[in-house]
């Protein structure tokens, strides 16, 4: 199958250099947080307010190695008239203020008139800079720090679906990075919080780039069978530990992703056909079906531990419907006998009224 998936040009470069942050800026996007633009403005005018404060006190405290031309000493208004010519940048010319109305107008007028036309004038320059240094330092600390969280590849409608059901079972969307090649689509994530990495998953560089190899989990969610094989066997072969779920239109290339690695293979035109299926003769049990896999409202499906004092009990006269028990990695269904008497560490699969 890896020879396979060779010739097809799909391994990646997995031998290929690491890029530095600064150069992923525009492939991997880390989420803003929103805040109304006076806010911001209100922030680095009090920013700029404090370096002046500084400046004043540093040039106060050592007044007694500065001379004012005026009456020969420095007053802690001189040091404030000092610190703002200095800022500023205006520089001493033949014409000085040397009266205190004269330079208190030169502080809270003349200062900030020049300083609204210094922004004028580098305000875009700056913020452009400004944009792409914060997007690299966040980009860098989100490498360091980034685990145990889920990678989706494809945000067409399963993707997005897939997305909006684990963010209603409570997973918080900065545990989420979506790769995909559509500029529009990664636009919409990033919208709706989660990180993006443009590019094609079935390039290894792209997939580490998704921080794959410490993920907890891998959800592929294409648009094409041969493309889901080829993304999980670049995923697998990045991660012996993630779980790997992947979506595939016909149930003949299964067995293709069970061997490139896949954990679980939902087949989305079988299930769709059941569920047409289901509905001309019994539509209530679709709409039951519906409501158990939409986790806002009604009844979901949920897992959790087997409680200390539920030990040794029968799963069937809990409080709780239980569908089935999950023993050392393996469902097993109520009913059967090997789940009479739940065990330490077992999981229940109940459901519960969504919140």
């Amino acid at each position: 199958m890896s020879a396979r998936f060779a010739q097809l040009g799909g391994r990646g470069r997995l031998g290929a250099p690491e890029r530095p942050d600064f150069a992923l800026v525009g492939l991997l996007r880390i989420p803003e947080v929103q805040s109304s633009p006076w806010i911001s403005l209100s922030r680095r005018v009090l920013f700029a307010i404090a370096l002046l404060c500084t400046a004043a006190i540093v040039v106060f405290l050592g007044r007694s190695g500065y001379n004012d031309n005026a009456d020969g000493s420095v007053s802690l208004l001189d040091a404030f008239y000092y610190a703002t010519v200095s800022l500023s940048t205006t520089g001493y010319g033949d014409i000085a203020p040397v009266t205190d109305s004269a330079r208190l107008v030169n502080i809270f007028v003349i200062t900030p008139l020049r300083v609204l036309f210094l922004i004028v004038l580098v305000g875009t320059t700056l913020a452009v800079l400004t944009e792409r240094s914060r997007q690299a330092l966040k980009i860098q600390r989100w490498r360091r720090t980034v685990r145990n969280h889920t990678v989706v590849v494809g945000y067409g409608t399963k993707g997005r679906t897939a997305i909006d059901a684990m963010l209603g079972d409570g997973v918080q969307p900065a545990d989420i990075v979506v790769v995909d090649t559509d500029a529009v689509s990664l636009e919409a994530a990033s919208t709706a919080g989660l990180v993006t990495v443009h590019g094609t998953a079935t390039q290894s560089d792209v997939l580490r780039l998704a921080g794959v190899q410490n993920a907890a989990s891998v959800i592929v969610a294409t648009n094409r069978d041969d493309t889901a094989v080829l993304v999980t066997l670049t995923a697998r072969e990045l991660t012996k530990k993630a779980k790997i779920v992947a979506s595939i239109r016909e149930s003949e290339n299964t067995h293709l992703l069970r061997q490139s690695g896949a954990d679980s293979v939902v087949v989305s035109s079988e299930t769709t056909g059941r569920l047409l299926g289901i509905a001309t003769t019994t539509p209530s049990v679709v709409e039951m079906m519906e409501d158990l896999l939409t986790p806002e409202h009604g009844f979901a499906v949920a897992e959790r531990e087997v409680e200390p004092g539920e030990v040794g009990g029968s799963p069937r006269h809990l409080s709780d419907i239980v569908l089935g028990v999950v023993r050392s990695g393996e469902l097993i269904r109520v009913g059967e006998p090997a789940v009479d008497a739940l065990e330490t560490g077992d999981k229940l699969l109940y459901i519960r009224r969504a919140r």
